[in-house]
C-alpha cells in the first residue's frame, strides 16, 4: 500500500498483536519489523528494524492495562520513528487509556486525559486516531489533529443480522450516554430508554429508575467502557423488573478489570458485546455470555484513507 506522499508502515507495540495483525491483513501489508523489548529492570527499548525515513508510519497501540506500560511504549517508538526520520506519525490508539480522568473531579485532582495528550504530543507524534473516546472534549486536548472514530456501525451490522428491530429498544446505561445511545437508535429506528441511577444517602445501594417503555422489548444497553461492570449487571436487573424481555449490551471497550467477567457471566445479561479494541484475556476468551466484535476493518479503512488524504467521516454518513 502507498499513500497519497509516500509509502505506508505500519509499526505494532505489545498491547494488541493480534489486533495489528488482522489490521494489515484488510490493508495487504506486512507490520514493520520491529523490537519492543524489556531490559532485566524492565526499562523499555525500541529498535525500528527496517528503513522508514520519508514515510507515513502508524502505530497501532491501545493504552489498556497495563497501562502505563503500554503508553511508554507508545511514546519510545514514537520517538524511534521520529529519529529515523519518519515523515509522518500517526499515533494509532484504539483504547485510549486515562480518557475517563477528563476533567478536575475535585480539589487538587490532576486531568490526566490531557497530561498524557501532551506526552503524545511532546513525543513527536503528528497526529491521533481514537475510537470512541470517553468524552468527546478530549479531541482539544490534543494541539495535532485527531481523529475520533466510532464503532457504531460495527455495531449496527451485527444488531442488524442478529435481532428483529421491530422490537428492540436502545437503553443507555447512565444520563450521561444518552448521546451515543440515541444515535444508535436512530440508526436501528429503534426506541430509547435511559436508565436514572441514584444513591439516596451515604452507605446505601443505587436506585435504578428506567425512564421510557420497555415492557416486551429485547433490550440492548450502549456504552463506550465496561469496567467493573457493576453498572451493567444492576441496569440489567432494573430492565428485566420493568417487563424486558432480554437484556444485552453492546460496549466498545471492554476493560473488564477484577472480577467483572464473573460478575458478568453470572448476572441476566443474555450477552456482553465487545469490540478487540483492548485485546481479550483467557477470561473474556473463557466466559459464556461475552462475544467479541473485530474493529480491524474499520481501523484499517480509516488508516487507508488518511494514507491517501481522503475523508475519514465520511465513514460515519
Amino acid at each position: 500500500m502507498s499513500g497519497k506522499n509516500g509509502s505506508v508502515k505500519l509499526v505494532a507495540g505489545n498491547s494488541n498483536p493480534a489486533l495489528a495483525r488482522d489490521i494489515a491483513d484488510w490493508l495487504r501489508m506486512p507490520l514493520t519489523k520491529a523490537s519492543v523489548r524489556r531490559f532485566a529492570d524492565m526499562e523499555i527499548f525500541v529498535e525500528i528494524q527496517e528503513n522508514v525515513r520519508g514515510s507515513d508510519v502508524f502505530i497501532i497501540q491501545s493504552t489498556s492495562f497495563p497501562t502505563n506500560d503500554h503508553l511508554m511504549e507508545l511514546l519510545i517508538i514514537t520517538d524511534a520513528l521520529r529519529r529515523a526520520s519518519a515523515r509522518r506519525i500517526t499515533a494509532v490508539i484504539p483504547y485510549f487509556g486515562y480518557a475517563r480522568q477528563d476533567r478536575k473531579a475535585g480539589p487538587r485532582t490532576p486531568i490526566s486525559a490531557k497530561l498524557v495528550a501532551n506526552l503524545i504530543t511532546h513525543a513527536g507524534a503528528d497526529r491521533v486516531m481514537t475510537l470512541d473516546l470517553h468524552a468527546g472534549q478530549i479531541q482539544g486536548f490534543f494541539d495535532i489533529p485527531t481523529d475520533n472514530l466510532y464503532a457504531s456501525p460495527v455495531m449496527v451490522r451485527d444488531i442488524k443480522d442478529r435481532f428483529d428491530l421491530s422490537k428492540v429498544a436502545v437503553v443507555s446505561p447512565d444520563v450521561g450516554g444518552v448521546v451515543r445511545a440515541r444515535g444508535l437508535a436512530k440508526r436501528i429506528n429503534a426506541p430509547l430508554a435511559i436508565i436514572d441511577k441514584r444513591r439516596e444517602r451515604a452507605g446505601e445501594s443505587e436506585v435504578m429508575n428506567v425512564i421510557g417503555d420497555v415492557e416486551g422489548y429485547t433490550c440492548i444497553l450502549i456504552d463506550d467502557i465496561v469496567d467493573s461492570g457493576g453498572t451493567l449487571v444492576n441496569a440489567a436487573d432494573a430492565l428485566l423488573a420493568n417487563g424486558a424481555k432480554d437484556v444485552y449490551a453492546y460496549i466498545t471497550h471492554g476493560v473488564l478489570s477484577g472480577g467483572a467477567c464473573a460478575r458478568i457471566n453470572a448476572s441476566k445479561l443474555k450477552e456482553l458485546v465487545i469490540t478487540d479494541s483492548i485485546q481479550p484475556t483467557d477470561a473474556v476468551c473463557n466466559a459464556a455470555n461475552i462475544r467479541t466484535l473485530s474493529i480491524a476493518s474499520l481501523i484499517a479503512d480509516a488508516i487507508g484513507r488518511t494514507a491517501s488524504e481522503e475523508s475519514v467521516s465520511s465513514l460515519f454518513d
